[in-house]
């Protein structure tokens, strides 16, 4: 099948052949980011914050409160 420069250089995925290296090392980086991102929302959580939603729709961390205080 022939194909013109143009879609060599827009739909360049199609042509060149996969790097498993350069694969391997974006999936590890990808999972540290979530694990780091897990790590850090248990963590404030064991510390009694809990996530709430603010008026504007952006999500932060609380402290827990009681109703008796």
């Amino acid at each position: 099948m022939r194909s013109t420069n143009a879609f060599r250089v827009i739909n360049f995925e199609l042509y060149a052949k996969p790097n498993i290296v350069i694969m391997s090392i974006g999936l590890t980086c990808f999972g540290l980011a979530l694990g780091y991102i897990a790590y850090m929302r248990q963590k404030y959580e064991s510390m009694g914050y809990y996530a709430a939603v603010d008026k504007d729709g952006k999500e932060i961390f609380e402290k827990k409160k009681s109703k008796w205080d």
